[in-house]
């Protein structure tokens, strides 16, 4: 049983050191790639854009995701914007009710349905050749639309870009550990983006060509992960997505512990069983790097931290039962030991190395994340909160999301 638990472990660590590595040299292969644009940035042209607001009790927020858009740094008669009131049981539907005036701005009312039927519904009636999505949590950059545009005129063969998602109004502790996160994140997707992997198109202001939702079909529920869905649809179709690292949009983030474990409990389950979904993908080289690299990576991980914690469960219980049977044996005692630190007792395995590696790496990541965002270099307490608070909580929401799945039940929105 312990050489099959080592075999397990070193094949999960082997692993866990590749990805790092993979993605330590994708950066040093592409870092000069990496520009983050100050000021304006013009266009050859300037194509219509449509974008979306669906909005679901969101009356605290709703009015300042629609000023970001009227605020926006590209010609307003080039910009449609729908705000569409999902069911609202709030105030939501009279703070849109405001924004008539504008002659680019058209509302909509319908019966809750879901996100993604709101979607479908500002779908229905876009007639701009480009199109994308504004959570209405979430505000753009000035800058953020034009910026991502000019990769469509960049590179024809560019069906969606997806932008820097950064995490807004940080307050609690909860919040800037996801502040670190959302920087960090930023690196990755741009790494996945110089692959051709990224699996997610995000709501805040990813932006397609029509011509996707045209070709491929509208959105769909896809375990309340239809932003995930669509790109999975889009790779298996070979439509290219990018990532636009210096368009800025900025999401509110869960305020607490419960409101955390409920988000990301709907986001792993909505990985794992989009990928289930679409499992004939995986490992097929013609589907590039999100097949082979993207996927397997994530699954990796879930089943890694799974493993861990049983293992930890195991070795702890183990522990207990040896205290167990030493105080029937020879009886309890209990006796302070003056702590002495003597380097001699320090691990030198190569294990040890490798976990200082991984979580060097991560924090690397995030302090590239955070480069790529703020222009500025610097550790901030985020970082620490991000290892130790994601390390004692993360490995439940995956727990819960692979139990979930098991049993088929579907895990709430908010």
């Amino acid at each position: 049983m312990d050489a099959v638990s080592s075999v397990i472990f070193y094949v999960l660590t082997f692993l866990a050191v590749y990805v790092q590595i993979f993605f330590l040299i994708t950066f040093l292969e592409n870092r000069r790639k990496i520009v983050v644009r100050s000021g304006q940035t013009k266009l050859t042209q300037y194509p219509g854009v449509t974008i979306i607001v669906p909005c679901w009790n969101e009356e605290k927020t709703v009015e300042k995701t629609v000023h970001s858009l009227l605020d926006l740094d590209y010609p307003k008669d080039k910009v449609t914007i729908f705000l569409i009131d999902d069911g609202s049981t709030d105030g939501t539907w009279e703070a849109i009710k405001k924004f008539p005036q504008y002659p680019n701005i058209k509302i909509f009312q319908k019966e809750n349905g879901g996100k993604y039927t709101a979607l479908n519904l500002g779908l229905a009636h876009t007639e701009t050749d480009f199109v994308g999505c504004l959570d209405a949590d979430s505000f753009a950059d000035k800058y953020s639309l034009v910026r991502i545009m000019s990769y469509f005129e960049k590179d024809p063969k560019v069906m969606a870009v997806a932008p820097s998602i950064i995490a807004h109004n940080s307050k609690s502790v909860i919040q800037h550990a996801q502040k670190a996160e959302y920087h960090m994140s930023v690196f990755m997707k741009k790494m996945f983006g110089f692959i051709g992997g990224i699996h997610v198109t995000p709501g805040p202001l990813t932006i397609f060509r029509k011509k996707v939702f045209t070709d491929l079909g509208p959105y769909r529920h896809a375990h309340n992960t239809e932003d995930m869905e669509i790109a999975y649809r889009m790779q298996k179709n070979h439509y290219k997505i990018d990532q636009c690292n210096d368009a800025f949009v900025y999401t509110n983030t869960p305020s607490t512990v419960k409101k955390l474990y409920r988000q990301r409990l709907r986001w792993i389950y909505g990985f794992i069983n989009n990928t289930l979904d679409y499992k004939n993908l995986l490992f097929r080289k013609k589907y590039g790097y999100f097949s082979t690299f993207t996927l397997p990576a994530g699954l990796v991980s879930i089943v890694a931290v799974i493993y861990l914690i049983f293992r930890v469960a195991y070795d702890l219980a183990h522990f207990v039962y040896l205290k167990i049977i030493e105080i029937k044996t020879i009886g309890f005692s209990f006796e302070l030991q003056p702590f002495t630190f003597d380097p001699f007792f320090i691990s030198t395995e190569s294990l040890g190395f490798v976990f200082i590696f991984i979580y060097s790496w991560i924090i690397i990541s995030i302090l590239l994340g955070k480069r790529m965002t703020e222009g500025k270099w610097g550790p901030y307490t985020g970082v620490f909160y991000f290892l130790f608070i994601f390390a004692l909580i993360a490995p439940f929401w995956l727990l819960q999301a692979v139990y979930n799945t098991i049993i088929k039940r579907r895990p709430a929105w908010r």
